[in-house]
């Protein structure tokens, strides 16, 4: 839910290992689980991290989320401009 993205979101933030988080609310989910097709109304969010951190991010965020198996992804950006990479770079200073 929103409330505990924006929880975890404030933690990652905290533990500088994200320089943003953008919460979507609202999201309907359609997924197969244990062999059961299911819909729930759910929370994503985008966190935005240097690659270098990019595995302590998963991690801590896999230690955070409430469901016992998350559904985490990470997608590399193959560019960004030079202003966004310096900031999200600033996280490993």
């Amino acid at each position: 839910d929103a409330a505990s993205a924006a929880a975890i979101g404030n933690l990652l933030l905290d533990e500088r290992l994200v320089a943003c988080v953008n919460i979507l609310p609202g999201m309907l989910s359609l997924f197969e689980w244990n062999g059961t097709r299911g819909e729930a109304s759910e929370t994503g969010a985008l966190f935005k991290t240097d690659i270098a951190l990019l595995p302590r991010a998963l991690a801590r965020l896999e230690e955070e989320h409430p469901y016992d198996t998350p559904a985490i992804v990470s997608w590399h950006a193959d560019a960004a401009s030079p202003a966004t990479a310096a900031w999200l770079g600033g996280l490993t200073r």
